[in-house]
């Protein structure tokens, strides 16, 4: 009999379903030679330090370090789960071959080998290894089982990860904690939730310590468009002034007028980490509320694997991506088909192909989250938010860049040059999939994150502008305004989100940096319960959009002197040996040799601290009124300049338009205009 074991019922009854298994049991399915049973996720885990000695149960700091001379697993402590592995162990242990169906990933061939070596599994392993639920891909991964050995470096760097993990939080977390906790509050150390802690903490340091500075900046409005100064900012008032008044009553010329044609790429396919940071920007879902959604939109076979760190997806993938659209274009919500109109004008032709999308060399475990092509039914409308997203982006890579047109038009006034930009879009392409759904974000009087200013520089660029041509002159209203810099925006869930992924570029090492492009802080399935952990630990809490870190979160960073411990750089350090343990370039043994020294070494310097430093403990009640600490406010921007209005002067109605020649001068309710404005668009504001 071939035992076959996945990480879910649900996910168990699909590939019972597919291969045969139809008899239900108590406990698993069978038919056709197989039995098919399941976990509920982990099942087993590293054993507890009272587990290895009775003198580790109580927390002492004379206990520390506590390093076993050999970990061991043990089951979780649940009915349930007692009652499932007993059912599991019985089947594998009469078992003539077992499949591994778990998760295909590190921590899903972690959960299923734990499994396997409690139940004492002695016969054959195989391993099914696919992206997606659908039926073709659980037949397909069926017909080419790999050999389980195949995958024992993959296990080796999911075990060294979680021995690691074990040794830092373990001893870490009682250090802190019986040192600086006052006896009233676990203080939760690890090798991801501090530095992500500590990226919070020093930002909003940064916010606290911030002192605005004024600055000018001198602009002018020709034709009701205003044209900004290329020098930039001025760094004095009389600076500003003395340019304002050089340039005040003389005609502003325009010096050049330059259009150029670019194309925009679709954005590329989701990850994990760019959905969540979507989701959260546009229906305020926070990080684990995605997770769960597009993981429920996965079981339900609807989008494949979700716990991805990948934008690309293999080329064998090309050859099904008809079938997929097809699948969109026959999608219905509430009766109408959202994605037919875009898959129409692409439906039976060649689709595009470009290395940006399919590029087999940046796919390891699993491709980019994509849609299966099965018409999604019965889901929730947040599953339907989700979904859309990935379905649109999908659609997006298949269809044309987007074609626009820049114009940068340049004026000079007394020698002072002047600059305005406009973007003009002329075939939309792949942007008539954009999303146009957005969540309403909350007010809370400035951006909430750089992805906010960037859709106002984008709406900025993409304003059509007026025609003007070279050498034309005319009036103009000069203003030099006072501004304020501003401190950087508190951390959203979305900008957190990023600043993980991206945390590299907090380490000064060139290779640990590169070993952090590809992972970042924390893995993509990991990220979401990190942040709630920071919730729970009462370290940060959520202020509308913002997320501030509480007096006990700060107090904590303050306290902890092995920079190390709460830097980026050493989850640098643990990817990049992971990962060389994947590809067995560096040995698992000896990692974590180097991490029992390390720990024994924070142990000792912590326990040397003199001081009778304490941690700030916070009651549920104590910690919704904790604020976002105020900082000095600066003052509004103000215009400090303004140019005198202009005055009619009715002795130019009639004379020849200076801009086309063609028309002659009119005279509107606020402008003199060109008679001829069906075909020139050049105006003189007046006021009387």
């Amino acid at each position: 009999m071939i035992v076959c074991i996945a990480e879910k019922p649900s996910v168990a009854k699909d590939i019972a379903r597919i291969i045969g298994a139809t008899s239900a049991h108590d406990g698993y399915m069978e038919g056709n030679g197989y039995q098919v049973t399941w976990t509920f996720g982990h099942l087993c885990t590293l054993k507890e330090p009272h587990d290895y000695t009775p003198v580790w149960k109580a927390w002492s700091l004379s206990s520390l370090p506590m390093i076993p001379e050999r970990f061991g697993i043990k089951l979780i402590d649940q009915p349930s789960i007692k009652k499932q592995f007993a059912i599991i162990e019985s089947l594998m242990q009469k078992a003539d071959r077992i499949v591994n169906c778990g998760d295909a990933g590190q921590e899903g061939e972690l959960i299923q080998r734990w499994v396997m070596q409690k139940a004492g599994a002695k016969c054959p392993v195989s391993r099914l290894w696919i992206s997606s639920m659908t039926d073709e891909a659980i037949s397909e991964g069926f017909s080419q089982l790999k050999d389980q050995a195949d995958y024992q470096p993959l296990y080796m760097a999911g075990l060294s990860r979680a021995i690691g993990d074990w040794l830092l939080g373990m001893n870490a977390t009682r250090l802190y904690t019986l040192k600086y906790g006052q006896n009233r509050q676990v203080l939760s150390i690890g090798r991801v939730q501090t530095p992500t802690l500590a990226l919070i903490v020093n930002r909003q340091k940064e916010i606290e310590n911030f002192k605005p500075e004024p600055y000018w900046v001198l602009a002018t409005v020709y034709r009701d468009t205003t044209f900004t100064a290329t020098k930039g900012k001025f760094t004095s008032k009389e600076e500003g002034e003395q340019a304002f008044a050089t340039i005040e009553g003389k005609p502003f010329t325009v010096t050049k007028v330059e259009k150029k044609e670019g194309k925009e790429q679709p954005p590329q396919l989701y990850d994990l980490t760019s959905l969540q940071v979507d989701c959260n920007r546009k229906f305020g879902y926070s990080a684990e509320m995605t997770l769960n959604l597009i993981q429920s939109l996965y079981e339900k076979k609807f989008t494949t694997y979700p716990r991805v760190d990948t934008q690309y997806l293999s080329d064998d993938i090309y050859p099904k991506c008809p079938a997929t659209l097809n699948g969109l274009y026959q999608t219905k919500f509430g009766g109408v088909a959202p994605y037919a109109e875009f898959i129409k004008p692409i439906g039976g032709k060649a689709l595009k192909k470009t290395k940006r999308v399919f590029d087999t060399s940046k796919v390891t475990d699993h491709h980019a989250i994509i849609p299966t092509g099965v018409v999604p039914q019965n889901i929730s409308d947040a599953e339907r938010n989700v979904f859309d997203l990935v379905a649109r982006r999908f659609i997006g890579v298949f269809l044309p860049d987007c074609k626009f047109s820049t114009t940068t038009v340049l004026g000079e006034v007394d020698e002072i040059e002047f600059k305005v930009t406009g973007k003009e879009i002329l075939e939309p392409g792949w942007r008539i999939v954009r999303e146009e759904v957005r969540n309403k974000k909350e007010d809370d009087g400035e951006h909430q994150s750089s992805g906010d200013d960037d859709e106002k520089k984008q709406d900025d660029e993409e304003r059509t502008l007026p025609t003007f041509v070279k050498g034309e002159t005319g009036n103009h209203q000069p203003t030099l305004t006072e501004k304020w810099t501003t401190p950087p925006p508190y951390y959203n869930e979305a900008s957190l989100l990023r600043a993980m992924e991206t945390a590299g570029k907090f380490v000064e090492d060139e290779t640990l940096r590169a070993a952090m492009k590809e992972n970042g802080i924390g893995r993509p399935s990991s990220r979401a319960s990190i942040i709630e952990t920071l919730f729970k630990r009462h370290y940060i809490k959520r202020e509308r959009k913002r997320l501030i870190a509480t007096p006990t979160g700060i107090e904590l960073i303050d306290l902890i002197r092995e920079e190390l411990l709460k830097s980026c750089e050493l989850t640098g350090i643990w990817e990049k040996k992971l990962r060389d343990i994947e590809h067995q370039q560096y040995d698992a043994q000896q990692f974590i040799e180097e991490l029992k020294q390390q720990v024994t070494d924070i142990v000792r310097e912590v326990m040397q601290d003199s001081s009778n430093r304490r941690v700030t403990v916070l009651t549920d009640a104590e910690l919704k009124k904790v604020k976002a600490p105020k900082t000095e406010q600066a003052p509004k921007a103000k215009t400090s300049r303004k140019s005198k209005a202009l005055k009619p002067d009715d002795s130019i109605i009639g004379k020849p338009c200076p801009l086309c020649g063609k028309g002659h001068i009119i005279k509107g309710k606020t402008a003199y205009g060109c008679s001829d404005y069906h075909n020139c668009s050049w105006r003189l504001p007046f006021k009387e």
